[in-house]
């Protein structure tokens, strides 16, 4: 089904909220909006898996599952952890307990992440790895492209929504010396609140699991032109249903460009001034333009790994703007389509103008340029779970807070149409769930 076709069903069916009590499941073949919804994002191609908070197994403990696509037997049900228990056998463990529900959403229903006070404490929701290795979900390895959409209203914070992105817990840092459980990243690909630019739609991906560009964290990340706002988790109702937004992320791997989209909306955005903000990035393009550059450059660093190199292609600027101007050197601010780079040309004996020097001034984090396959874990006993809410890391900071409404998988990068339908879900009248303790 195509984005302009589902854009026109929603519009019809979704005008009007539909309450429905969570404690009778048959009702829900009686909640049109909810089914419209659902199927707006399981009707576009390539939709691997949709967790609306509402959907749950028949029977047993009865956790959050997916929507899954026909014929697929795999639903990812979610299981609630503390990952600090896990890997520094601190703290308690978790429960469904220590994920509120709002009883309401643009599907129906959202859960809590909170702002835990307790440094031993940080619940998360997962798909462990055993259950979801060589599954629908688990993008990986050449040229897979993915796309990943999380509905939800941000409290505070700008780290992880949700993704395969297991940080690692091997960083040697104060919050590592005791712990009991030393594990290598296991990276692939995840969505943040902002990161390095709180409140946008950030994508994330990794090559290799670990670190960029020589450095410790994992630097491939893309960030939205747009910004969330910072809304309390606690807000009247009324405050809380005007304020969902749509963060999205794709990876498109033909174009080997991965774009942060908030509430349908990529746009540009740029990082001026890379070398004082984003060193790691700088010092990688620095390394790609002496190994491209004939001679010895007395920058080179021989010992820079040549797989972690950052050049994009710089072949034919799309614009320049001189700088200044004499009549033996001319200096140029040249915009490629992911850096700009200052460019010194100056006139040699035959009165020719010839490049004496390039360095790099700002770099494009929407989108980014990401010439790399998402890293493949060799097998299950060292790639990384699927996790909601947060992802296990060495710093064990609180991260995200807010709700979340829900979060869908896709196996192809999403188009510009399809991701404003998605986002179009935001502005609709909720969908109300009533919320009972059995529930």
């Amino acid at each position: 089904m195509n984005a302009t076709l589902l854009r026109i069903i929603l519009c019809a069916w979704a005008l009007v909220p539909a309450a429905v009590p969570a404690s009778d499941p048959g009702s829900l073949a009686v909640a049109p909006a909810y089914e419209q919804r659902v199927e707006a994002v399981m009707g576009l191609k390539g939709c691997v898996a949709f967790w609306d908070f509402v959907k749950r197994e028949p029977a047993g403990a009865r956790r959050f599952a997916a929507y899954i696509p026909p014929g697929a037997t795999n639903d990812f049900p979610l299981d609630a952890a503390n990952y600090v228990r896990d890997y520094w056998g601190e703290g308690r463990e978790a429960s469904y307990a220590d994920f509120p529900l709002l009883g309401r959403g643009p599907f129906g229903q959202a859960i809590r992440i909170r702002k835990e006070t307790d440094d031993a404490f940080r619940p998360l929701l997962l798909v462990p790895r055993a259950q979801l290795h060589d599954s629908a979900i688990d993008i990986k390895g050449s040229g897979k492209s993915v796309s990943l959409i999380v509905w939800a209203i941000r409290e505070s914070g700008n780290h992880a929504l949700a993704g395969i992105w297991h940080e690692g817990t091997d960083l040697p840092q104060g919050t590592t010396a005791n712990i009991r459980r030393v594990e290598r990243g296991q990276r692939q690909y995840a969505l943040f609140a902002g990161l390095n630019q709180p409140g946008t739609a950030c994508g994330h991906v990794s090559e290799n699991g670990a670190g960029s560009f020589a450095y410790k964290y994992a630097m491939h990340k893309s960030n939205s032109s747009d910004v969330s706002p910072a809304v309390p988790a606690d807000s009247p109702g009324g405050v809380l249903d005007a304020s969902w937004q749509c963060f999205a992320m794709t990876f498109d791997s033909e174009h080997h460009e991965l774009t942060g989209w908030l509430n349908g909306r990529a746009a540009d955005r740029w990082q001026e001034d890379v070398k004082a903000k984003l060193m790691p990035v700088y010092h990688a393009w620095l390394q790609g333009e002496i190994h491209r550059t004939p001679g010895i450059h007395p920058a080179e660093d021989p010992t820079f790994p040549a797989d972690q190199i950052y050049h994009p292609p710089e072949d034919k600027p799309l614009s320049a703007k001189i700088i200044s101007d004499t009549d033996d050197q001319r200096v140029e601010l040249q915009e490629f389509r992911y850096t700009r780079v200052k460019v010194t040309l100056r006139k040699n004996a035959d009165g020719v103008f010839t490049v004496a020097a390039r360095d790099l001034t700002a770099v494009r984090l929407n989108p980014w340029w990401f010439p790399h396959d998402i890293y493949t874990p060799k097998d299950a006993t060292c790639g990384g779970p699927f996790t909601i809410g947060r992802v296990i890391h060495s710093a064990r900071s609180v991260g995200f807070t807010g709700w979340i409404g829900g979060v869908a998988v896709f196996n192809r990068a999403l188009t510009a149409d399809e991701i404003k339908c998605l986002s179009d879900i935001t502005h609709m009248k909720p969908i109300s769930f009533s919320v009972s303790p059995s529930s």
